[in-house]
């Protein structure tokens, strides 16, 4: 009998002129290992040296979604005893979301299925982001204890209004509609067209631009079914406005609509150091001129996280026990300022160089 041989986490493959990365841990909803990691930046490496590939496209595999998040288990498992191996991860993988933003050719992700927490990462800073009926995006980190990061601190500040601010603090799951209004998303593409698409794609030639690409994609896009979140933008802008979570409650408070009651009650089910600490980046995040600031700030906050222990309860009732009834350490009034400041400060190796 002829054995078969496993296939890697990362199938990096050339079909035409597209490299592909195809996301292949199914199972765990391609949540990204280091190894996915490492192997994702050697393609990237690859991809862009070869003069025949004129564009990247990531894919996860499996019918459930382009990538869940991030290795939480193994930064849980190992971040007391051994907290090198948890910011080590970060690190690499906050390089290669930096990389994808600044990648010289095209890079196309089909955010298919669930997209959340390490699957923005990989996705939202490429130049062609394809949303379907079936994408479920969200940044989902203050419901665990941690906090929103891959570089989202500075995409969601750019999204209209306060949408981002929203998104960030609730960790609310949206639709295609909703990611492309936040400027998350580019194009709708039903799913049943994306074998169609990539078919194209991979017909294109080595001489194709990025405006062949575009075309390619608008030829099979269409508009995207619309979202009952977007009534609420308004209020949204209203309420999330301000710097502090108080105020944001308070506003909902006075509100008062079956909407707001729903988001109130969303937040406080949150870990109060991780709503607080997730606010003031988006708004650091705001007056940033570059991603690459964002990614710095995130790094200090992840490396703290590795001692805060609403990030273990919170990962041990969502993804260990599951019971979904994490029991946080502290309330919205216990944040102070000098709690806070124990996530800002960094004093080993920065990211990037000058960082």
């Amino acid at each position: 009998m002829e054995m078969q041989t496993a296939q890697p986490d990362v199938i990096v493959e050339r079909q035409g002129a597209i490299g592909r990365l195809r996301l292949n841990r199914p199972r765990a909803l391609n949540s990204l290992n280091q190894a996915m990691i490492r192997a994702i930046d050697a393609a990237l490496t690859e991809f862009e040296r070869d003069p025949a590939i004129v564009a990247v496209l990531v894919t996860g595999e499996g019918e459930r979604g382009l990538c869940a998040g991030g290795d939480i288990r193994m930064i849980y498992e190992s971040g007391r005893e051994r907290p090198q191996e948890g910011a080590q991860f970060w690190r690499e993988e906050f390089i290669v979301n930096s990389r994808i933003d600044a990648y010289r050719k095209p890079y196309i992700a089909i955010m298919d299925g669930i997209v959340m927490g390490g699957g923005v990462g990989v996705s939202s800073h490429g130049s062609h982001r394809i949303v379907t009926e079936k994408t479920r995006f969200a940044m989902p980190e203050t419901g665990i204890g941690y906090f929103t990061d891959v570089g989202a601190t500075w995409l969601l500040p750019r999204a209209p209004g306060e949408f981002g601010t929203y998104l960030g603090l609730t960790g609310r799951d949206v639709g295609a509609a909703a990611a492309i209004y936040a400027r998350l998303a580019d194009s709708f593409v039903p799913s049943e067209k994306l074998d169609e698409l990539i078919a194209s794609l991979v017909r294109l030639p080595p001489s194709a631009t990025a405006e062949d690409i575009s075309a390619a994609i608008r030829a099979v896009s269409g508009e995207a079914p619309a979202s009952a979140l977007l009534d609420h933008v308004a209020l949204i802008d209203r309420c999330f406005a301000f710097d502090t979570l108080e105020e944001i409650l308070a506003a909902l408070e006075e509100d008062g609509s079956d909407f707001a009651r729903e988001t109130i009650a969303l937040l406080r089910t949150r870990s109060a150091i991780s709503l607080k600490l997730t606010l003031s980046l988006l708004r650091a995040g705001r007056r940033s001129a570059t991603l690459n600031e964002c990614l710095e700030r995130e790094y200090a906050g992840c490396v703290a996280m590795l001692s805060n222990p609403d990030f273990y309860e919170g990962v041990r009732a969502a993804v260990i026990d599951k019971d979904r009834n994490p029991k946080w350490s502290v309330g919205l009034q216990e944040v102070t300022p000098q709690l806070l400041a124990r996530f800002e400060r960094y004093e080993g190796t920065p990211l990037f160089a000058g960082g």
